[in-house]
């Protein structure tokens, strides 16, 4: 059985609208008066860092990726659950998760540890409350929008290659990544879909026009790259740097900083054309598990 093919099971069995269909950022369920906003995200030891990583770096970005899931949705942090196996280092990983809860006023609420022997997993729920609703989703484009990115891409890449010797670049991109909580909030009222790139930006567009039943047109010079430009088609695809792509009206005046990298278009067999080719699946697009 798949990745797909499990997720695909599992979607029989979360029937509840909180969920999304289990094919959003996060689940949005409504709880009195608010709105939260639940997400999971884990990392695995050998697949998610490399050997020479230290510790604190991994439980930062634990919990950056899954507050970068809440910005997404234009949410604010409410707290984290942490899902912790018990093993050597374990010093440096409360340091790292420290001063990640510091840095984004976030508070730890509780969790569960497990003692192991050989590979370590993390896990993070993250929760949050909705700033403004109906809550972004993925699948809200509309033909005539824009799409939009705010950030770039290929800054983890480099950081990538700096942490395994093969670059002079800044590490922090893809050991230290900072989720974009302010301007999810800012956008969240003007967007019509968002989510942040965490597997490729082409292969997250891909799925954001799939979701939409729309057709994305993407030009692949317009998207503004945090590597050389030699690279600019392996930085498209790398993923890692929790940018927020999203799609809004033509003439939305946006907030906050962000490049057009393409236009919403309607639905065709294929939802993604990259530099007027049509692009037939999502297969090296990006990372998929």
């Amino acid at each position: 059985m798949t990745e797909l093919d499990f997720i695909a099971a599992l979607r029989a069995l979360a029937t509840q609208p909180s969920a999304r269909g289990l094919s959003d950022d996060a689940a949005v369920l409504e709880f009195g008066t608010e709105t939260l906003i639940l997400t999971k995200d884990m990392m695995v030891e050998g697949v998610h860092w490399l050997p020479q990583q230290s510790l604190a770096d991994v439980a930062w970005k634990l919990v950056a990726v899954n507050l970068s899931d809440l910005a997404a949705k234009g949410a604010e942090p409410v707290g984290v659950m942490l899902g912790y196996s018990l093993a050597t280092n374990n010093a440096a990983f409360l340091t790292g998760l420290e001063e990640a809860l510091t840095a984004f006023d976030v508070p730890l609420l509780g969790g569960d540890t497990v003692a192991v022997e050989k590979s370590r997993t993390f896990s993070l729920t993250a929760l949050g409350r909705a700033t403004h609703t109906p809550v972004p989703s993925r699948s809200g484009a509309q033909p005539g929008d824009h799409v939009w990115l705010c950030g770039s891409a290929g800054g983890a890449m480099m950081g990538f290659d700096a942490v395994s010797g093969l670059a002079d670049a800044d590490e922090r991109p893809f050991t230290r990544p900072t989720p974009r909580l302010a301007e999810g909030r800012a956008l969240a009222p003007h967007v019509t879909a968002m989510m942040d790139v965490s597997d490729g930006v082409l292969l997250d567009a891909w799925r954001m026009a799939k979701a939409s039943g729309a057709r994305f047109a993407i030009d692949s010079a317009s998207v503004p790259i945090a590597a050389p430009e030699s690279r600019r088609d392996e930085a498209l695809r790398w993923g890692e740097d929790y940018a927020l792509l999203f799609t809004a009206p033509s003439g939305a005046d946006l907030p906050v900083p962000a490049t057009r990298i393409g236009t919403v278009m309607e639905g065709g067999p294929e939802p993604l054309v990259l530099d007027t080719k049509i692009i037939d699946g999502p297969e090296g697009l990006g990372y998929q598990h």
